[in-house]
């Protein structure tokens, strides 16, 4: 059976997550995981990943069943380590998560590792980690702080309680809430947006905001203008920015080349 996925839709790469029956995720299908980010990064004619799971559980987070035959919670992950993309540091290509049912545990920080979520309506969102005596130390107990007020990130992580679509998307956590018939219309068309502009504007876009996003204003500025950025330093002398500006000029779709 293929647990992992991969079908391209022009500059699109969806990514399916289908492990039966919760979509739990051991090393090997985080080294699966890891191989199709990998495709997306190695593919110049690609510009963005959709990611997303079967059934009603969009990731049921770490495989507990693996973990209690042995396997060592520091296996060898893979490129990305857990879910082949919360340690994914070096992709430069956006991703989308499509949420389609429960993300929990180490699912949520595979959503929160995205840089864009759409959910379904019925998704639920939650870190149960300390109430089985762990932490969700696959990005959730770094990034939730950072992208929720931290009064309600703390209360998720330490008491393991489960949040829905709607509520995340009014923290601002979730790009979109959609009917559960409608999850990958919605993400499709958002990816579609997406790769309709220009391949190296996304990579600078996310090359810069993973170099500054912490630091102060001023600072932030001096990091992206430092000539440090290979990705930014190549926009405004490509062959990208020539078209777009031309195309603009002469009213039609732009043609893209990444370079």
């Amino acid at each position: 059976m293929e647990v992992v996925k991969s079908e391209r839709h022009g500059r699109v790469l969806e990514i399916t997550l289908d492990r039966p029956k919760a979509n739990a995720i051991d090393a090997a299908t985080s080294r699966l995981l890891g191989a199709a980010f990998e495709r997306l990064q190695a593919d110049d004619s690609l510009s963005v990943g959709i990611i997303t799971g079967t059934g009603r559980f969009f990731s049921a987070g770490w495989d507990l069943k693996a973990a209690a035959e042995g396997e060592d919670p520091y296996a060898d992950q893979g490129i990305g380590g857990f879910a082949g993309l919360t340690e994914y540091w070096g992709l430069k290509k956006p991703v989308i998560a499509a949420v389609n049912g429960m993300a929990l545990g180490g699912g949520f920080e595979l959503a929160l590792a995205a840089d864009m979520i759409v959910a379904s309506e019925s998704a639920l969102f939650g870190l149960p980690e300390a109430t089985i005596g762990l932490v969700a130390d696959s990005g959730g107990i770094l990034r939730l702080p950072r992208r929720l007020p931290r009064a309600i990130a703390m209360e998720m992580m330490m008491t393991g309680r489960r949040a829905d679509a709607a509520e995340l998307a009014r923290w601002g956590l979730i790009n979109e809430v959609t009917p559960d018939d409608s999850l990958m219309d919605a993400a499709r068309a958002l990816a579609q947006r997406v790769a309709a502009s220009a391949p190296l504007s996304l990579q600078a876009i996310k090359e810069i905001d993973a170099a500054t996003g912490t630091l102060p204003e001023q600072e932030a500025f001096d990091v992206m203008r430092s000539g440090t950025l290979p990705a930014y330093a190549k926009v405004y002398d490509s062959e990208d920015a020539a078209e777009g500006m031309a195309s603009f000029a002469e009213k039609r779709a732009p043609e893209w080349k990444g370079r």
